[in-house]
């Protein structure tokens, strides 16, 4: 008790002296005075019924309320978007397509009296870049001595001169293609295609099937037939004729000699003639998920990279890549076999770059975080040890809070031995919308780098759409539901659903033999059906719910199960009191159907759910008994054993860290680690994969209609009174 008020009073000493600096996309309408459902919706691009499905409060023939805040599902362009690529179209447009990356910054002390206009004119840069690198010009104005980033462009190998609006044309896009698979097609960037296409996300790499493209159009060709006719010069051979060439090359008589007038004038084919015939290019075929996975050519990479990264030769790469022989450049899209393996990892067919982040930190990067956690320290009496005791082991968020806050405190500490300065804030939103809503007016939130909470969906809501603005990143460290969406939310806790499906995936890996058997109350009678649906041979026990019992028949159950392969029990519920009755009912066939001849246990059980709620952590469920099954399941946990990060949190707290602590240090290390690498989390999470730490791994993606999602997870098994990781 004493290491744990000793925790409390020095998270919360923390917490009052904050700031101290540490080593399918929706958008949202306000609506106007004078707008109608009907004018929002051509302005949109979107029907009236594709607005009424996400803003129940209106009807369809009712007003609009001005300053009513509409949700509007995008996958079409807004009327500022449709009149950009009118402009295109007309040729208004001379700057080149491709975006212009940064390949560093300079930066630039501000002087007295001089202006954004002055300084984006000294660099040959526009405003809007220097914005876009220093955030928190969206919201103030330059003063001087401020020291702004200026981002440096490689000059430009060419002009760029009008577009042609015949050079563009419609493409709908097909079944299982993405825009790694069209970008690939039509020898363009993905960044030349939000340009061209400024309806597209620029934060999910999300495309509905039929959605319409404005895409270059490759000269002499169709969408079908589109490439670029090229022309080898082949020097003919001995005994070389019509009917050979053909079969070699693929190009009829009548066509060389047309390409080849020489070959009239002297009289046929001769040798030693230097003869012009078509480039053959192999069909690759459809150019989709089915088919490939892609890969966007990074910044400085060479030949060598590349083929070592995919253990492929570079002629094979140029066989699937014919326009590598003009050379490799950042930004192309490469196809890939869809079974390549190698140094790299796959998400949604695109092949992502492995990166050590700890070898890839920037010690010039200091990042701004906020830490928005509901301590509600108003309603502690600090002077009262056995309140604040009891308050902690009570009160669930000021618990989460306090295991949160801790571990990333550590985490702070860890990062700031790297070289890394970081700038803290941390603020008590009290749980509630009116305090969350005050911090946020009192901070400029143009400064920071990302948030990490608040815990309750309401408050969450709140700091996601004011964060939006500045593209600023919000991190839910706790499972949280949202009915809107949250596209600037990170939610680290993997969902149910995810979890399940890691199960049943590893289920379907490992069964041979083994007879299955299920057992799930009425609230689980959906889970029960998936099961049945993966698993068709499976037998189902029926569970007795009685107004104050619940259980199962134990002689029913077995009758169910087999003495000549092992049993895996499915158990579905998040009631306790059935939990520990199946439980005891299990652990006693183990004890008691022995084989005194061999020795042997005739039944040979193993227990496993889908779901591992907090009903089978209950203090009447053994511990023992779990470990005699080898209960299985998937969580997004895994247990922590002694290391560095719990040597260190132990010397600083006194107590061994909980699951809450390791998950604060674990989400927090993994946060500032990115940042250190590239201070914009939104741009790196596009091109990072998984990570892991002490307990937990994140593997963020972004959803087509919301925010990221973690899709990582572990399975986990009680073994020799152990939890094991054994996936």
């Amino acid at each position: 008790m004493k290491n744990t008020l000793k925790t409390l009073f020095t998270v919360l000493i923390c917490l009052l002296f904050g700031g101290t600096a540490f080593a399918q996309k929706f958008n949202t309408h306000p609506v106007k005075k004078g707008e109608t459902l009907e004018s929002i919706s051509k302005a949109y691009g979107v029907s009236p019924d594709d607005i009424l499905k996400y803003n129940k409060e209106i009807k369809k023939d009712g007003d609009l309320s001005p300053n009513t805040i509409l949700v509007i599902p995008s996958g079409a362009m807004t009327a500022d978007d449709k009149n950009t690529v009118d402009a295109l179209i007309k040729g208004i447009m001379t700057d080149s397509v491709v975006k212009k990356e940064p390949i560093g910054f300079r930066e630039h002390k501000v002087r007295k009296k001089e202006t954004l206009y002055g300084i984006a004119k000294r660099y040959n840069v526009s405003e809007e870049e220097i914005k876009k690198y220093n955030k928190q010009l969206y919201a103030s104005q330059l003063r001087k001595k401020m020291v702004i980033r200026i981002p440096k462009y490689p000059e430009a190998d060419e002009e760029t001169s009008a577009i042609d609006p015949g050079d563009y044309e419609k493409y709908i896009v097909a079944p299982k293609e993405t825009r790694w698979s069209i970008a690939h097609k039509y020898g363009i960037t993905i960044d030349s295609m939000l340009v061209l296409n400024p309806g597209l996300s620029k934060t999910s790499n999300y495309l509905a099937e039929g959605y319409e493209l404005l895409m270059p159009r490759i000269a002499g060709s169709t969408v079908e037939d589109q490439q670029t006719q090229l022309y080898i010069s082949y020097t003919v051979p001995a005994k070389m004729n019509f009917y050979r060439l053909e079969k070699k090359f693929g190009v009829k008589a009548d066509e060389i000699v047309r390409l080849n007038p020489e070959i009239s004038e002297r009289g046929g084919l001769k040798e030693g003639m230097v003869i012009r015939l078509p480039e053959t290019k192999l069909d690759p075929g459809e150019i989709n998920t089915d088919n490939y996975i892609f890969y966007v050519v990074r910044p400085k990479q060479n030949e060598f990279r590349l083929t070592r990264k995919f253990g492929m030769s570079w002629s094979d790469l140029m066989q699937l890549n014919p326009d590598l022989k003009d050379g490799l450049k950042a930004g192309m899209v490469l196809k890939l076999p869809k079974d390549q393996v190698g140094d790299f990892e796959v998400r949604n067919s695109l092949v992502l770059d492995k990166i050590n982040l700890l070898d890839s930190i920037n010690t010039q990067v200091r990042p701004k975080i906020m830490f928005l956690l509901p301590f509600r320290i108003d309603k502690l009496n600090m002077s009262d040890k056995e309140s604040v005791t009891w308050a902690m082991q009570n009160r669930n968020s000021l618990k989460y809070s306090l295991g949160l806050y801790s571990g990333a405190l550590v985490a702070l500490d860890s990062i700031k031995s790297l070289g890394i300065s970081v700038d803290v804030e941390t603020f008590d939103n009290q749980f509630t919308l009116a305090r969350t809503k005050t911090i946020l007016q009192q901070e400029n939130l143009s400064e920071y780098s990302a948030i990490v909470g608040p815990l309750d969906a309401i408050s969450l809501n709140e700091v996601s759409n004011q964060a939006a603005s500045y593209q600023l990143p919000v991190i839910a460290p706790v499972p949280v539901r949202s009915e809107l969406s949250l596209s600037n939310v990170f939610f680290s806790y993997t969902e149910e659903k995810l979890l399940r499906e890691h199960m049943i995936k590893y289920v379907k890996a490992n069964h041979a033999n083994e007879n299955l058997v299920i057992i799930a109350d009425e609230k689980n009678r959906a889970v029960e059906e998936e099961l049945l649906g993966h698993f068709p041979g499976s037998k189902v026990i029926l569970v007795k719910e009685e107004e104050k019992n619940i259980g199962i028949n134990r002689d029913k159950l077995a009758s169910q199960l087999s003495e000549d392969v092992e049993n895996w029990v499915f158990v579905e519920s998040d009631n306790f009191k059935l939990i520990a009755s199946v439980v005891s009912i299990l652990n006693s066939f183990n004890n008691a159907l022995l084989d005194i001849e061999n020795g042997k246990n005739k039944v040979k059980l193993r227990m496993l759910t889908t779901d591992k709620n907090n009903a089978f952590e209950n203090d009447v469920i053994s511990s023992t008994h779990l470990s005699n099954l080898n209960f299985t399941y998937p969580s997004v946990y895994r247990e922590v054993t002694s290391n560095a990060f719990v040597k260190r949190y132990r010397k600083r707290f006194g107590d061994a860290p909980d699951k809450f602590a390791v998950r604060g240090f674990d989400l927090t290390y993994d946060l500032l680690l990115k940042l250190a690498y590239k201070n914009d989390l939104i741009d790196i999470s596009k091109f990072i994969g998984a990570t892991e730490y002490n307990g937990n791994k994140f593997d963020y993606e972004k959803d087509a209609t919301s925010g990221y999602f973690n899709k990582a997870s572990y399975i986990m098994a009680y073994e020799d009174m152990a939890i094991k990781q054994i996936e």
